[in-house]
């Protein structure tokens, strides 16, 4: 069933965040799926490549909710598939620095056990230690 959008100031100016730390025009894409199918971690994804990407051309904040752009491993396959040349990769590491310039994060290093440190992407360690070192 389709869910209707209305698209607001707040998500014109959640995109343009996401174009100017991505440096990438993600209006571009035309959701033909090509990173989804490239990508060796969708199984594991909350959202496939290309759904991320058609929430951030609609503004919408809740993208970063899902786990999608932590698992990311910038392997650069949806960039070297695109035929729009857009480099996804650099579009989650937006988003990430996005999740973690408004502290939407909820790592505490501190309190993980060694089972979790071991299964949690390294991304998301990676963009804990920036967010406490930075």
């Amino acid at each position: 069933m389709a869910r209707k959008i209305v698209l607001t100031r707040h998500n014109v100016e959640f995109r343009r965040e996401v174009e100017k730390i991505s440096g990438e025009p993600i209006g571009m894409c035309d959701q033909c799926g090509v990173c989804s199918g490239s990508c060796p971690f969708t199984e594991e994804m909350e959202l496939t490549p290309s759904n991320v990407m058609r929430k951030a051309q609609l503004g919408l904040v809740e993208v970063m909710e899902a786990n999608t752009i932590w698992i990311c491993a910038s392997c650069y396959n949806c960039m070297a598939r695109c035929p729009r040349g857009l480099d996804l990769s650099k579009v989650m590491e937006a988003l990430r620095q996005i999740s973690l310039r408004r502290a939407i994060d909820s790592i505490d290093i501190d309190n993980l056990d060694e089972d979790e440190l071991r299964e949690l992407p390294p991304i998301a360690l990676v963009g804990a230690f920036r967010k406490l070192t930075g």
